[in-house]
């Protein structure tokens, strides 16, 4: 065996000869240590319900919970998360609060353009409409064919009337009147009278509804209805007029008929005073039979009728103006009164007072007291 001595200079230069020998063949390793980022693990986000920095034992990171909107650099998901609801802005409309209509009192019958009415727009004018009907209306014994609705609140058989120049009930004359409102209506402002007959609908079940209430035991249907109804209010605006926002004077007249009877009805709704005489009630020819709701020189307590009645229901005036075989029994009172009795309305006064004597006695009540002018005839 031979032995060589070496140098240690010569043993470090070997060493290190190995040593680069060995580097140059070993590969780099690429997980440890490192700073990457991890394409499912590494990434920064915000977690809305734990943030954390967590260090993984096998991978250093810094990485958080990743189930909820986030920053990221996921390359699944990588988003700046943007809310998909439109953000709230308040508006305001520009639409013009709607007002109200007027409406009539709830006593009226339908009328106007919506129920389908003949309709006549006054302007300071006197003027009449002439209408013919279906079925005649009996008057008290008389049986008319037509009518003419006066724009001054007055119906009459005859002739037209649109003068307005009141005949204090009872006249005495030739005319049969109905005077739902008499007076000088077309000084009033606008106005507007409509009409309608019907022969069927609804309005008839409301009409023999109505009749049979007011007068009960007769069994009564309506066969035939004609609506009149006047409307005046005290303006130069129609947009006024439509509101009613200026004083108006609105009312009705409802003819009915059916069986050979035939009643009216007179409706009221608001009514302001006016500086006119005013005449509502009913006259006949002669005056046989009349009735007086209201006369006075100037209109000044024509906003009462609304709350005036002989049927128990305000504003609403009924009467039975023709009874087929009505039964009349002739009455001599002497009276002592300390009232005027060549005055309408204290007659009228007196007359109510003798019906309710007579029905606390034990008389039913339906019954009519009416003043005739008789002429007697000895034998």
């Amino acid at each position: 065996m031979r032995l060589f001595l070496v140098s240690s200079h010569l043993l470090m230069f070997l060493s290190l000869l190995d040593l680069s020998r060995a580097q140059t063949a070993m590969p780099i390793e690429t997980t440890t240590p490192e700073t990457t980022i991890d394409t499912t693990t590494t990434e920064t986000t915000t977690d809305t319900t734990t943030t954390e920095t967590t260090t993984d034992t096998t991978t250093p990171e810094t990485t958080t919970d990743t189930t909820t909107p986030e920053t990221t650099t996921d390359t699944t998901t990588p988003e700046t998360t943007t809310d998909t609801t439109i953000p709230e802005t308040t508006t305001f409309s520009t639409d013009i609060a709607s007002t109200t209509a007027w409406t009539a009192p709830a006593i009226f019958y339908p009328f106007g353009s919506s129920a389908g009415d003949s309709e006549h727009i006054e302007f300071g004018s006197e003027t009449y409409k002439h209408v013919a009907f279906s079925t005649p209306f009996t008057y008290f014994g008389r049986r008319y064919s037509n009518i003419y609705v006066n724009n001054n609140g007055l119906l009459t058989f005859n002739q037209a009337l649109e003068e307005t120049l009141l005949y204090p009930f009872p006249t005495y004359g030739n005319e049969d009147y109905i005077a739902t409102l008499w007076t000088e209506l077309d000084d009033m402002g606008i106005g507007k009278y409509w009409y309608q007959e019907y022969t069927n609908g609804s309005v008839l079940d409301r009409a023999t509804q109505d009749i049979n209430q007011y007068f009960p035991n007769r069994g009564f249907t309506a066969s035939w209805v004609f609506v009149v109804t006047w409307d005046y209010v005290i303006t130069q605006d129609i947009n006024v007029f439509n509101l009613h926002s200026e004083p108006a004077i609105t009312f009705q007249a409802v003819l009915i008929s059916g069986g050979g009877l035939s009643f009216i009805l007179m409706n009221y709704g608001n009514c302001a005073a006016v500086p006119f005489s005013v005449e509502a009630g009913y006259d006949t020819i002669n005056s046989t039979d009349y009735n007086v709701i209201l006369y006075e020189d100037t209109g000044s307590s024509i906003p009462n009728l609304k709350n005036t009645t002989n049927v128990n229901v305000p504003g609403r005036w009924a009467f039975l103006v023709n009874n087929g075989t009505e039964n009349i029994i002739g009455l001599q009172i002497n009276l002592r009164s300390f009232l005027d009795l060549t005055q309408t309305e204290n007659i009228q006064s007196v007359l109510q007072l003798i019906k309710q004597e007579l029905v606390r006695q034990g008389v039913s009540s339906q019954f009519g007291l009416k003043l005739r002018k008789l002429e007697k005839i000895w034998p």
